[in-house]
């Protein structure tokens, strides 16, 4: 048998990174649409979409971080040459149960609103938009659930390439509801919402469609799946919960000082969530490769997926850091032309980049723990980086010593540190113990 060089490796990360990247950008290309749409509306709605949007991911990222053991659960059994078609209905089954738990959690916290210390022109809109966006909960899982399903099976091209599509379909209807057109009155904040739902249920009935035209399906039930997407979901979906609760308390905690400062944070998150694209989809495939080598006990492979995985997400996020650093002022401008969002989000120019650095070494190194099953280091590290570290040191930095948004920034990189090695060092230990399980 030849002998397996890097240019194999990066050749099959890329056959199924790339088409997640297009999809990723895609999805955050969505939430771009939406911040520009609302930038040129007005400041206020860009102010009351930040601030609804930080609360409700709160609440979103923890189903989608369950659901997002499907893949790596499911590429496990194929590599152990176990039929996973059967697990069609108990994916969309577990969802659904996510999405109706999820909806419900969010409406409980719209009458929360007003007593969260908030500019009172804000409070209306957030919640108008929280409503709507807790009944498009059910599209959303659903696209996420079979994204994840067919992620298992290497079929990649056409939910990314669908994606794609719905960006310019965001842009139309949001462009439509929020400044009216014909008959339609301008909606404002609302038809954010409500291009937002149409476009989740759109994407996920979509793949729906697609799976029936191309696999045949069964009625299974295993309680025993569920059980293994719990295991190896629930540690994930809580430090993706962990950390999204900590990136979006950011928002609600300067959203209080004023709304300006929350515009602001979702600019800075967009950027940096843009470029977080890239790392993301490649630790989507180390997950998957290194799972389906984990499942066949083959460590050579399970080590070399891993190394070359982390060092393509690293030079991407060092060479994004240096555009980013570069142009300061040209980035910012793409997305409001407000002098005083300039004036917040100039600064914080200079200090994310850092972050990214290592935010692309921390994806990758989740991805592996999500390939090898060992999701639990994942939460731990989350939890120590960002709530022990990123919050309360940010914290003290923005209000003690007057950094405003740039103190919280600051935190973000001490933790993305801290988060990287811990991981690393769990990492280590099982590498150097299966090390003599190579051949």
């Amino acid at each position: 048998m030849c002998e397996k060089n890097l240019k194999y490796y990066i050749k099959e990360l890329l056959t199924i990174a790339a088409p997640i990247i297009m999809g990723n950008l895609g999805f955050i290309l969505i939430g771009v649409g939406d911040v520009l749409i609302a930038g040129r509306h007005s400041t206020d709605t860009f102010a009351a979409i930040s601030i609804a949007t930080a609360i409700v991911n709160c609440i979103l990222t923890f189903g989608i971080g369950l659901i997002s053991s499907i893949s790596p659960l499911l590429s496990n059994y194929r590599g152990e040459k176990k039929s996973i078609k059967k697990y069609f209905y108990p994916s969309i089954r577990f969802s659904m149960l996510l999405a109706l738990i999820t909806s419900f959690a969010i409406v409980a916290v719209i009458p929360l609103i007003p007593k969260m210390g908030f500019e009172d022109k804000l409070v209306f809109p957030v919640q108008e938009y929280m409503f709507i966006t807790a009944l498009s909960t059910f599209g959303a899982y659903l696209h996420a659930c079979l994204k994840e399903y067919l992620q298992a099976f290497e079929i990649v091209m056409f939910p990314n390439l669908l994606t794609i599509f719905c960006v310019f379909l965001n842009v139309v209807l949001n462009w439509i509801l929020v400044f009216g057109f014909g008959p339609i009155p301008s909606l404002g904040v609302v038809g954010l919402a409500i291009a937002s739902l149409l476009v989740r249920y759109f994407m996920g009935f979509a793949l729906l469609i697609f799976c029936y035209l191309n696999m045949s399906f069964r009625n299974y039930e295993d309680k025993k799946y569920y059980k293994n997407m719990i295991k190896l979901g629930m540690p994930i979906s809580l430090a993706v919960m962990v950390e999204f609760v900590a990136f979006n308390s950011i928002a609600i905690f300067m959203g209080r000082v004023s709304g300006v400062y929350a515009a602001a944070q979702n600019l800075v998150c967009t950027l940096t969530t843009i470029s977080f694209m890239i790392p993301f989809a490649i630790s989507n495939a180390i997950a998957v490769k290194v799972g389906f080598a984990n499942g066949a006990e083959d460590y050579k492979d399970l080590r070399r997926y891993s190394q070359v995985g982390t060092v393509m997400s690293v030079l991407f996020m060092m060479c994004s850091a240096i555009v980013f650093l570069s142009f300061p002022k040209q980035i910012v401008g793409i997305f409001t032309v407000d002098p005083e969002l300039f004036k917040i989000a100039i600064p914080v120019m200079y200090v994310f980049p850092l972050f990214q650095v290592f935010d692309g070494l921390q994806i990758s190194l989740a991805g592996i723990c999500k390939g090898i099953k060992q999701t639990d280091v994942v939460l731990f590290a989350n939890f120590v980086a960002y709530w022990c570290v990123a919050v309360p040191f940010g914290y003290l930095l923005a209000f003690y010593f007057d950094l405003k948004l740039s103190g919280f920034w600051i935190g973000l990189v001490c933790a993305a540190v801290l988060l990287c090695t811990i991981m690393i060092l769990k990492l280590k230990k099982y590498f150097d113990f299966y090390k003599k399980q190579e051949v």
